[in-house]
């Protein structure tokens, strides 16, 4: 084979897998192999007709391009990414506050040991995604990234705006996850006021011991109530987090 070829055929499949590889809703990377690479294929023959790759290949110039490539997709996959993050910080609050800080199990997204509220509120948020077509329209980004973005090694004038958009992304997150375990939060520190002031009123009902199963079941009670809001907040928080990302990517133009 044309080695000029094959490094063509490696540019297109830079951007699109780097999309793949980072995105949990397509399985990142605990899909099975045979599947992502299969996925990965159709979705470059499929966008092979308006990807035009530079004419002048070779060295530094594709190792410029194919970074600047990878870069792209992931900062497209950065509007999931941001979506899952607050979801996890959410669990991570509302559990700490309910009393589940130490129970964790092996999360399928990230394979690694996850609160289990952080789990719950992640699969949530992924099935919110997959629900309201958000995969589609990530797809759609990608696609359009090549006109705004075309392949190729980039002037990279729009760098300093990267710091801005990085803390915005991270403001985002935090923002996110306080407001989804806001409810369960703040019943529980109206719940920790009370039982401190009959601490204090009647020392006899050993409140510090007797708080647990009240703090449990309080927090449970109001997760269970409150977790149908979660696809709302989600979904409201989709078309900001795209545009996110879209800026992400624009900035590395």
């Amino acid at each position: 084979m044309d080695p000029q070829a094959l490094e063509r055929l490696g540019l297109l499949v830079v951007r699109p897998g780097a999309l793949l590889l980072s995105t949990p809703v397509f399985g990142a990377g605990f899909a099975p192999p045979m599947v992502r690479v299969g996925v990965l294929l159709l979705l470059t023959v499929a966008l092979a007709p308006i990807i035009t790759l530079p004419p002048d290949l070779g060295g530094a110039s594709t190792t410029l391009i194919a970074m600047r490539e990878l870069l792209i997709g992931g900062a497209l996959a950065l509007s999931v990414r941001t979506l899952v993050a607050g979801a996890e910080l959410a669990g991570h609050l509302a559990g700490f506050q309910i009393g589940y800080a130490y129970a964790s199990l092996v999360d399928p997204q990230s394979g690694v040991r996850n609160g289990v509220l952080s789990a719950l509120y992640a699969n949530v948020t992924l099935m919110v995604f997959l629900a309201v077509d958000g995969h589609h329209q990530l797809l759609r980004a990608l696609a359009a990234s090549y006109a705004a973005l075309p392949p190729g090694a980039g002037t990279w004038q729009a760098t300093a705006d990267l710091a801005p958009l990085v803390a915005r992304t991270l403001g985002t997150v935090f923002v996110l996850g306080v407001r989804i375990a806001a409810p369960v939060v703040l019943v529980l520190f109206v719940v920790e006021v009370t039982l401190g002031l009959l601490s204090r009123a009647a020392p006899q009902l050993n409140i510090p011991v007797n708080a647990s199963p009240i703090r449990l079941f309080t927090g449970l009670a109001v997760l269970a109530t409150t977790v149908a809001v979660v696809p709302d907040v989600v979904h409201a928080s989709l078309a900001p987090v795209f545009q996110l990302a879209a800026r992400v990517a624009g900035a590395l133009r």
